[in-house]
């Protein structure tokens, strides 16, 4: 009998910003992070004889938790990537649902009718990862294996072991937090689920110490999206004093602004070539809703298309900006020349990985 882990990635930057990632590659958040070290945890003391990773950075450095204790070597299979979806790649999923809602609601509900042009379809990604896993299992005959994939990819497998139709599995099979893991039996008359979706690991006191407190979405909540601000001089400026600035509103090459539906809630004023955030801020109204770090995500977005390695931002002293980006993953380092405090956030990918 094989047994095979198969774990979906921890947090990644389309998950908590609200991207759609499809094959692109994300790096890990901060709470990303802290899920692989849960991981390794949980998995200490458990025998595992080889580790598999789609080929993607996400996969690939939350496997980090078991084959490097463990002195494994990681074995890449692109066949273990999430599903391609097409023009959706790096949107906001607040963008494509005002775009095309029918085709946002079936992705999550119908993957029966699921298709958009450039796409995979859901069947397709089923076979490619079904015939990987058998792959897998044949090649590890007796043994116990860890295969890191991703949440959609599992999701339509887990819900096809168990006898549930592509029809079916957006109602009958849930989509698994972060790094939860389902376990799989293989012998010669097929594989099947013992149990799934498993996430006992982030409910431990090592893991909810460090616990920050952003607002996470669920599954495909859409959230934000966004289009450059021009103009509009005396909404920058009221944004600008509500966060607490004096003085004029420094030069930037690029403001965007973000929407849920068609109501605007925030604005963010950036400067790409060099990662500095000038203006993250969102309607007082709307605070508290996990829509601040998306704004985050748009600049790390921007950002790391001009080759940026981090961002940066100098918020007002004692303002609740400071706290906003420490929640976001930012740390002082240093000062500016004009005497505030620099807060910076690293957003490269680790080389190693």
């Amino acid at each position: 009998m094989t047994t095979i882990y198969l774990i979906r990635h921890a947090e990644a930057e389309g998950n908590l910003y609200r991207i759609a990632q499809g094959q692109h590659d994300s790096n890990l958040t901060d709470r990303g992070w802290r899920q692989v070290k849960a991981l390794a945890r949980r998995f200490a003391e458990t025998h595992i004889d080889a580790v598999y990773a789609s080929d993607l950075y996400r996969t690939r450095a939350t496997a980090s938790a078991i084959y490097k204790p463990k002195g494994l070597p990681l074995q890449l299979r692109r066949d273990l990537r999430e599903i391609y979806v097409g023009d959706w790649e790096q949107r906001t999923w607040g963008d494509i649902a005002r775009r095309t809602p029918e085709a946002m609601a079936a992705f999550g509900s119908r993957m029966d009718i699921w298709s958009i042009p450039g796409a995979e379809t859901p069947a397709a990604v089923l076979n490619r990862l079904r015939t990987a896993i058998e792959d897998i299992a044949e090649e590890n005959c007796g043994k116990t294996v860890a295969v890191f994939s991703h949440g959609y990819a599992i999701r339509l497998l887990l819900a096809n072991l168990q006898g549930i139709s592509l029809r079916d599995t957006g109602a009958k099979s849930p989509t698994g937090d972060n790094t939860a893991v389902s376990l799989l039996e293989g012998d010669k008359a097929g594989l099947r689920v013992i149990y799934q979706n498993d996430n006992s690991h982030l409910k431990t006191p090592e893991f909810l110490v460090e616990e920050k407190p952003i607002r996470r979405a669920f599954a495909l909540e859409p959230g934000l999206w966004f289009q450059p601000l021009e103009g509009q001089e005396a909404r920058l400026s009221a944004a600008w004093a509500e966060a607490g600035e004096s003085g004029p509103l420094p030069l930037a090459p690029l403001t965007l602004e973000g929407f849920l539906k068609e109501e605007p809630v925030g604005l963010l004023r950036f400067i790409p070539e060099t990662g500095r955030i000038v203006l993250a801020h969102i309607r007082s109204d709307c605070r508290k809703r996990g829509f601040g770090v998306q704004l985050i995500g748009q600049a790390v977005q921007y950002a790391r298309s001009q080759g940026q390695e981090s961002l940066s931002a100098a918020p007002p002293p004692s303002s609740p900006a400071r706290h906003f980006f420490l929640d976001c993953g930012f740390f002082p380092q240093g000062q500016t020349p004009e005497g505030r405090e620099l807060l910076v956030k690293h957003i490269g990918f680790d080389p190693e990985i």
